[in-house]
């Protein structure tokens, strides 16, 4: 099979993280950018473009689109990132949107790095980690929390937890 054909577009399905995962690992990507009202129909019905959408919003064109896509297939190649962890703890990587991060100094305009992450206990840290990623996911995509809570058979919705003031998070 050749390269599929990709044609950004808001009346397009909402390009997903697995997607991007599909395009990165196959032999590439051919992207369609129309420009100001689009593409003609016959095109796109004669090519089988898959027709995706980066977001609810409308551009005058699907460069910008198409660089959105580049980007998130590209930092997926092997080397690209450095370390290949370096992609699994992210944003969708797993349903979920990532937990918040912190960066030195440990106390910053009177603001303390929660405790568990200065303690050097890898579970424990793991532990705070997936429960911000599952209060903060809750809080801000309510779609994603219902979708990853039926693919997790969870049934008891979090209400409270290490980053249960998610609104302060960014």
């Amino acid at each position: 099979a050749g390269r599929p054909l990709v044609y950004p577009t808001p009346r397009g399905r909402r390009l997903t993280q697995a997607d991007v995962r599909r395009y990165a690992a196959g032999p590439g990507v051919v992207v369609l950018c129309g420009r100001y009202e689009g593409v003609d129909e016959r095109v796109l019905e004669a090519t089988g473009a898959e027709q995706v959408s980066i977001g609810d919003y409308i551009l005058s064109g699907g460069e910008v689109a198409a660089t959105v896509l580049l980007d998130a297939c590209v930092r997926l190649l092997p080397g690209v990132m450095g370390s290949g962890e370096s992609a699994v703890e992210e944003s969708f990587a797993d349903g979920l949107l990532e937990y918040p991060l912190y960066t030195k100094p440990a106390q910053w305009d009177g603001r303390d790095v929660p405790e568990v992450l200065l303690s050097g206990h890898h579970a424990a840290i793991a532990r705070w980690r997936r429960a911000a990623s599952e209060t903060v996911t809750q809080a801000r995509r309510p779609d994603l929390w219902a979708a990853y809570r039926a693919g997790t058979g969870q049934d008891i919705p979090r209400t409270a937890g290490p980053c249960a003031d998610a609104d302060r998070l960014n």
